[in-house]
């Protein structure tokens, strides 16, 4: 899974002609991507503009667009943890910064062939596996299934509904891939998912 974030500053408050403030990061840990979007194959942009004080510090943080409300919680909470180096006000360089950062939430992260190494996977080691933990839709070849589904290839390809539709149906059948596994332990991964999504790898 990769997710990208690019800030970029707007404007800065302060004394006409002020210089602008170069700001350094201290602490600006990356947004969780909600779970319940990478099961779902969503993806999508969120727009956050805030204020850097020049203790570091940042407040008055808004969500100026976002594709999900998730999206919106996952980077106001990040943000709220952000600080940046302090500098000192003086007549170049303003009290505050007014900040927009977008944040750009992508399932793109395995490599166009990932096909190749689903294709690899057995039963048998979805069943060892699926014993072991809770949530079962989150076993790894579940996830690049998903994952697969939602890479730049497809997203240009297939409409987004089409996708999501395909992932909704993919994640309805988990039970069901899951218990023929259980029954058929030579069986390849592969062989368990519709067959739409077959005719992809």
């Amino acid at each position: 899974m990769r997710w990208c974030v690019v800030m970029l500053l707007l404007c800065l408050s302060g004394t006409s002609g002020a210089a602008d403030v170069l700001l350094v990061p201290e602490h600006n840990p990356k947004p969780d991507y909600p779970k319940t979007l990478v099961r779902k194959g969503v993806t999508g942009v969120t727009r956050v503009g805030f204020t850097v004080h020049a203790d570091g510090r940042v407040d008055e943080i808004a969500i100026l667009h976002s594709d999900h409300p998730d999206f919106a919680d996952a980077a106001r909470e990040t943000v709220s943890q952000w600080r940046f180096k302090p500098w000192t006000v003086d007549h170049e360089h303003p009290a505050q910064a007014h900040v927009v950062a977008p944040f750009e939430f992508r399932l793109d992260g395995l490599p166009l062939d990932a096909n190749k190494w689903i294709k690899t996977w057995k039963c048998s080691d979805i069943n060892a596996h699926a014993n072991s933990q809770q949530w079962v839709q989150d076993l790894l070849p579940f996830h690049y299934t998903r994952l697969y589904l939602s890479n730049v290839f497809f997203i240009k390809q297939l409409p987004e509904t089409e996708r999501l539709a395909l992932i909704a149906r993919f994640n309805r059948l988990l039970p069901t891939i899951v218990q023929r596994c259980g029954s058929f332990p030579a069986a390849r991964y592969a062989r368990m998912l519709p067959q739409e999504i077959r005719e992809l790898l």
